[in-house]
């Protein structure tokens, strides 16, 4: 070897955090890992739990709606947190309050006691994912961004995509109490190991003196009212809804005092200014379209599995771990490809392979199970994990280091609202193209087609001497196949305007400008 050759290598390793802080960064991975997973472990086992508490329909949702809204607020304030407290005490007391929260829930005797300690959990929990994010621009060089990117990202898309499957499983061989207290131990060694070896930085306290405790409500309440509304608004026919016409008020006012004052303030408690860099606000712009997908599909497949097939919480989850799987597989070698290429190509190929995975389960039929999805779900895992590993690089890889903590709990919250919104829209969506089919379908059914003669007179010969109105209960297996087919038709417009959504989103990556990789 070269004297240049040695030299560029020992500079190479001496660019790399100390062992301590890679363990610190290892053990926040961790916490981020639950905290994404318990947005979705609760998804699959809410009857059980409904059942166990004796909660009512309208009750039990709140359960996840409540982690939701309380993670959300929080993600933006982490950056502010850091800075007054430090990134290690920040993210060991967000661990140590999401730890003993889910003690708690695990021990809750009532549905009002669960509700609010997941909405402390979540609060607690959500500052995990973004410090996370900072701490790896932080510390690590940009020459191994691209396998610490990897990293991140298969847990920022597996953890939603496993969640539904971790949670029926520990539901089915134990109870749902064991979604929560699965959380005890892991989160006490994460708590010791980030206290231990996440020591990076020192607090300033100066910077809660000049707080901004108005500013602190204000986003509290718009970013609240926000996730209330598109979480309750399809259930609630929205505005139709007296609360959630007063729900979207109040999140207007607050969000139009919350912005006016943030961005006339010299400290605000969220810097908005990080969006005038053009790669950050075009980066959390992509990083909003990719959380449509990244939770709206993690929602729309177990609607359909559950509705349309009947399946169980575990068949549902054995479907669904194909995209987890090979957003695995794929998240190492996408790391070493941006390390290599023009990250906007990445980003390209990633948006155009969601699009068209979407597109691929666009013909679905009441028959469509496990092998209809497994293509399509491979094509869309690979296109997810191009998509969330160059765009976080993009926005948060130009910003000086100083405002990365911040930024990062905006891209975050911006691809939380991004799911939130595909939540909503699905639902509508959903609701109204069944509505549509119904009424172009439902004449069909006209006793004078010879069709519909024949396929009434097949029911009524399967059905004789079984039930007391042979003719009648034909009649309702024919509509109800007809509303089969109507969900279904459903779903199919809903998987391709999903993809077009992608097919579509291709040109702002043209308006981004290259970073070196």
């Amino acid at each position: 070897m070269s004297d240049a050759a040695a030299d560029g290598a020992r500079q190479g390793v001496s660019d790399l955090p100390p062992w301590p802080q890679r363990f610190g960064f290892i053990a926040a991975v961790f916490g981020m890992f639950m905290a994404i997973l318990d947005i979705q472990i609760v998804a699959s086992s809410l009857n059980e739990i409904q059942a166990g508490l004796s909660a009512s329909q309208d009750e039990i949702s709140w359960v996840q709606t409540a982690y939701l809204i309380a993670e959300i607020v929080m993600i933006p304030l982490s950056g502010m947190l850091m800075r007054i407290l430090s990134t290690r005490v920040a993210f060991t007391l967000s661990c140590a309050g999401f730890t003993l929260a889910s003690l708690g829930c695990a021990l809750a005797g009532s549905i009002e006691q669960l509700i609010v300690l997941r909405a402390i959990q979540g609060f607690a929990g959500g500052a995990m994912i973004p410090i996370t994010q900072a701490v790896s621009f932080s510390i690590f060089p940009r020459r191994v961004m691209g396998s610490v990117q990897a990293v991140i990202g298969m847990v920022v898309t597996m953890a939603p995509s496993i969640g539904p499957t971790v949670g029926g499983y520990l539901t089915d061989i134990a109870s749902w109490h064991w979604l929560f207290l699965a959380n005890v131990i892991p989160g006490v060694l994460v708590c010791w190991a980030a206290w231990t070896f996440l020591d990076i930085d020192r607090a300033n306290h100066a910077v809660a003196r000049r707080l901004d405790w108005i500013g602190l409500a204000l986003i509290a309440v718009f970013l609240g009212s926000l996730e209330f509304v598109l979480e309750e608004g399809p259930g609630d026919d929205w505005f139709a809804s007296d609360r959630i016409v007063v729900m979207t008020l109040l999140c207007v006012l607050a969000g139009v005092w919350f912005f006016a004052r943030t961005l006339r303030r010299e400290h605000p408690i969220v810097d908005l200014y990080a969006f005038a860099n053009r790669n950050f606000a075009l980066g959390a712009g992509l990083g909003f379209i990719i959380g449509i997908a990244l939770y709206g599909l993690v929602y729309l497949m177990p609607l359909f599995f559950g509705q349309v097939r009947h399946f169980s919480s575990l068949q549902i989850g054995e479907v669904m771990f194909v995209t987890g799987l090979t957003m695995f597989c794929c998240a190492p070698i996408v790391g070493q490809l941006s390390n290599r290429l023009d990250l906007r190509v990445l980003l390209v190929a990633g948006l155009l392979l969601v699009g068209i995975g979407s597109m691929m389960n666009a013909d679905l039929t009441v028959e469509s199970g496990f092998w209809q999805f497994f293509w399509p779900q491979v094509v869309r895992g690979m296109g997810l994990i191009l998509c969330i590993i160059p765009a976080s690089r993009i926005a948060l890889g130009t910003l000086p280091p100083h405002e990365v903590g911040n930024a990062s709990g905006l891209f975050n919250v911006m691809r939380n609202l991004g799911g939130a919104v595909g939540l909503a829209l699905l639902d509508t969506l959903r609701d109204w193209r069944e509505d549509f089919h119904w009424n172009a379908l439902a004449p069909a059914i006209d006793s004078g087609r010879e069709v519909v003669v024949a396929e009434i007179a097949r029911y009524e010969a399967m059905l004789a001497g079984s039930v007391p109105d042979a003719h009648r209960a034909a009649v309702g297996m024919l509509v109800q196949r007809l509303s089969e087919q109507t969900v279904v038709m459903a779903f199919n417009d809903i998987f391709l305007w999903l993809g077009m959504i992608y097919l579509l989103s291709v040109p702002l990556v043209f308006l981004l400008r290259r970073i070196e990789a």
